[in-house]
């Protein structure tokens, strides 16, 4: 039997070895890897028969579940290019996203296609809406009626064979939030995902006995990659949208899971429970992502699972996976991101491209088969992170010719005498809370849409549950004074909650601005930390 090259080649090989196991449970129903992969390969043929050429755009917006899996491997099954939406994103996020990247069909439910009804209309390029436990019906549209299709109805219009594709052809676009304010497009190739797999499946030893548990959203790079590495392995996925931190302890029992990843704020949460004592005899590791797990955290956590193996990785969506630390690191470097996965190398680089002596902080440049094809549309932001690397640069002879792109991070770290690498900080100005990167010219937007505010300023400042909780400063508009309760109440309506300010500070304006005449949020960030620490506020 031949490698996996293709994403769907994940699930192909493991109905060959396996056909009868489980693949996917989600609620009460489970589907077997033969199932699934006549499934995927249903749906390929459903969007040959609706005319999507190879590479056009495949948006899945549901929560997790069944149709969400075969909708992802089936719309790359076909040659296409799929791009799962974050189920929390509001109206307007998610139809930016559909015209940023041209998409032409839409997989959705009855219950969230009213929430896109007006948005709808300003996606002329969308062609499909594919419904799931829906009759079919017409939808309204700029130009006419877009067409409405029943997921059984494509689903049984099989016999046609999807476009051809290579292994550097794109597979998936994820979208995460973008200094610039609007959300940038990460290009992923089926190569990605699929050298992915294997590498991460090798270091977490993952095999067909394994029962992993999708709790992170699989607009994730990390939450899809329960989905590839379990594929990869043969293992089952469980699928879950909780509500509460109690629901994943429930599921992690339930389902004798045996390999939980998750990211700071949920295993803080997670931490405070009390853990029924038999999970630790199956759940063979917790690994950690998304950003550091605290200290008091992970001891928690390991006193609560004396047999289970914890693994802290960190990962960018530019190169889907990038660090790992080995469980029997953990206690001699409980602060170390790791060293490079299997098939990756980790540089740690000065501004003029040389290598960094042991423990001089530099920047995180990641390269090899993992480096994603850049952002879609967006060549200036490629150019920034996307770049050759110097002729100097360890594994790069000089006499070769063609250059080699790497993923230049934008994060600082060191590397100390023995190659272990730690997070120092992140160069740019996006926010990390709750497992999310959060733009704060993003929540900015959205503060002066309100037209509740004069002036505005978003940053994010330490927190011991979130990571960082977004504070905005906000000046009074024109003539009138600031109503924090009623602005906080619009930001809750307009935005998926992650992104809702936890703190509005309100000051006369104008704000200040630095040299090249913006407002200066490093100095207004620094002057409410120093603040906070001045009246003696912790958070």
């Amino acid at each position: 039997m031949t490698d996996a090259s293709l994403l769907p080649d994940l699930i192909n090989r493991s109905a060959t070895r396996q056909p009868d196991a489980l693949a996917l449970t989600y609620g009460k129903q489970s589907m077997s890897y033969r199932a699934l992969q006549q499934s995927v390969a249903d749906f390929a043929s459903g969007l040959v028969g609706l005319g999507l050429q190879r590479g056009e755009r495949v948006a899945i917006y549901l929560e997790k579940r069944l149709e969400t899996v075969i909708a992802s491997f089936g719309a790359a099954a076909a040659g296409c290019v799929f791009v799962p939406l974050n189920p929390l994103l509001k109206a307007d996020q998610v139809a930016y996203i559909l015209r940023d990247c041209t998409v032409r069909a839409l997989v959705t439910s009855p219950e969230r296609l009213p929430v896109l009804a007006s948005v709808v209309p300003t996606c002329p390029d969308l062609r499909h809406v594919i419904l799931v436990n829906s009759s079919a019906g017409p939808l309204a549209a700029r130009g006419g009626p877009l067409a409405c299709v029943d997921w059984n109805d494509l689903l049984q219009a099989g016999g046609r064979i999807g476009h051809r594709v290579i292994d550097t052809d794109m597979a998936a676009i994820l979208y995460t939030s973008g200094s610039t304010g609007k959300p940038k497009g990460v290009v992923l190739s089926h190569r990605n995902l699929v050298v992915g797999a294997n590498s991460v499946a090798g270091y977490l030893e993952n095999s067909a006995a394994d029962t992993l548990l999708a709790a992170l959203p699989l607009s994730f790079d990390a939450g899809f990659s329960q989905l590839t590495t379990a594929f990869h392995a043969g293992a089952r996925v469980v699928l879950l949208n909780y509500l509460l931190p109690q629901d994943v302890l429930k599921a992690l029992a339930r389902e004798r899971i045996t390999g939980l990843t998750a990211v700071p704020p949920l295993y803080i949460q997670l931490s405070q429970l009390d853990w029924p004592a038999a999970i630790t005899e199956h759940l063979r590791y917790f690994a950690n992502t998304g950003g550091r797990m605290p200290r008091q955290t992970l001891a928690a956590l390991r006193a609560r699972l004396p047999k289970s193996q914890p693994y802290l990785m960190y990962g960018l969506t530019e190169a889907f996976r990038s660090t790992y630390l080995p469980p029997e690191e953990v206690d001699r470097r409980p602060d170390s991101i790791g060293k490079a996965i299997p098939n990756a190398e980790i540089l740690v680089l000065r501004e003029d491209g040389s290598p960094c002596a042991a423990n001089e902080p530099g920047e995180l440049v990641h390269r090899g088969a993992l480096v994603a094809l850049g952002y879609w549309n967006d060549p200036e932001k490629t150019a920034e992170r996307y770049k050759p690397l110097p002729a100097n640069t360890p594994g790069r002879d000089p006499g070769l010719v063609l250059p080699e792109i790497a993923v230049f991070s934008g994060d600082t770290v060191r590397q100390d005498e023995e190659g272990f690498l730690y997070f120092i900080g992140r160069r740019d100005e996006m926010m990390k809370t709750s497992g999310y990167r959060v733009s704060p010219t993003e929540v900015e937007e959205v503060l002066y849409a309100t037209r509740l505010v004069g002036e505005c300023v978003a940053f994010g400042v330490d927190h011991a549950t979130l990571g960082q909780a977004i504070q905005v400063i906000v000046t009074p508009p024109p003539a009138g004074t600031v109503d924090t309760r009623a602005l906080l109440g619009e930001c809750t309506s307009r935005m998926p909650a992650y992104m809702v300010p936890a703190g509005i500070a309100v000051r006369p304006g104008p704000l200040p601005r630095n040299p090249n005449g913006k407002i200066d949020r490093k100095t207004l960030a620094s002057e409410f930390v120093a603040g906070q620490q001045e009246a003696g506020v912790s958070r």
